[in-house]
C-alpha cells in the first residue's frame, strides 16, 4: 500500500505569498490532508485567511484541518474538514462535537498506552513523531517503531511524521497509511517538486517490497 501524504503547514499570518505554493502542492495529487496553522486577531479574520488557503486544497479533494480550537464548533463555521487534537485534550467532548461530520485526529502521543486509549475513541487517525510545541522532534527510530507496531495491529489509520525526505522510505516500509511532511517542505525552492519526489520514493519502496 502506497501511503498518502499529509501536509503540516508552517505558521501563516499572510496567506497571499503561500497561495501559489498551495496551488502547486494541490496539483501534485499527492496530498490527502493538510493541517493549517493560521494566526488571526478575530474569528472573522481567521475565516477569511483560511478560506484563501483551503480553497485550492479542498477543490483538489484535500481535507483541511486545524488544531482544535477552544470551541470545536468553530471548525464547521470555518468551513474546514476537521481538527487535529492533542491526547491531553478532552477527547470525549471533541468526539461529541465533531463526529461523525468532521475528521478528528490525535497526536502528542508519548506512549503506546496513550495511543491505544486514543484509538478506542471514535477518531480517524493517530499521529506519531510530529514536532512538539517546543520544537522537539522524537527520534525517527522511535516513530518507525511506533508506526510499524500500530499499522500491524490496529485498524485506525496511522500518520507518521517524516522530518526530512530521507525518512520517507523507512516510514513507508512500516505500512503506515499516511506520512506527514513539513513544515520543512516550505524551506525548498519548489515544495511541490519535493512532495512529488516524496511520493515517488514511497511508490518505489512499495514496489520493491512487492517484488
Amino acid at each position: 500500500m502506497v501511503p498518502q501524504f499529509m501536509l503540516i503547514a508552517p505558521e501563516i499570518d499572510d496567506p497571499a505569498p503561500f497561495l501559489p505554493r498551495f496551488q502547486a502542492l494541490a496539483s501534485t495529487g499527492a496530498l490527502a490532508v493538510a493541517w493549517l496553522d493560521v494566526t488571526a486577531e478575530s474569528d472573522a479574520a481567521l475565516k477569511r485567511k483560511l478560506e484563501m488557503l483551503a480553497k485550492p486544497l479542498q477543490e483538489a479533494n484535500v481535507a483541511c484541518l486545524i488544531a482544535t480550537p477552544k470551541d470545536p464548533r468553530l471548525v464547521a463555521r470555518l468551513g474546514l474538514d476537521g481538527a487535529h487534537a492533542q491526547v491531553s485534550d478532552d477527547l470525549g467532548a471533541l468526539v461529541e462535537a465533531l463526529k461523525p461530520q468532521r475528521i478528528l485526529g490525535v497526536g502528542g502521543l508519548r506512549s503506546r498506552h496513550e495511543a491505544m486509549e486514543a484509538g478506542e475513541r471514535d477518531i480517524d487517525y493517530v499521529m506519531f513523531g510530529e514536532p512538539r510545541p517546543d520544537g522537539f522532534v522524537p527520534p525517527l527510530a522511535q516513530t518507525i517503531e511506533r508506526a510499524e507496531w500500530w499499522a500491524t495491529i490496529f485498524n485506525v489509520p496511522c500518520v507518521a511524521y517524516a522530518p526530512d525526505l530521507d525518512a520517507v522510505a523507512p516510514l513507508t516500509a512500516t505500512g503506515t497509511e499516511f506520512i506527514a511532511v513539513g513544515p520543512w517542505l516550505f524551506e525548498a525552492d519548489d515544495p511541490a517538486a519535493l512532495l512529488a519526489e516524496a511520493r515517488r520514493i514511497a511508490k518505489s519502496n512499495v514496489l520493491e517490497r512487492a517484488d
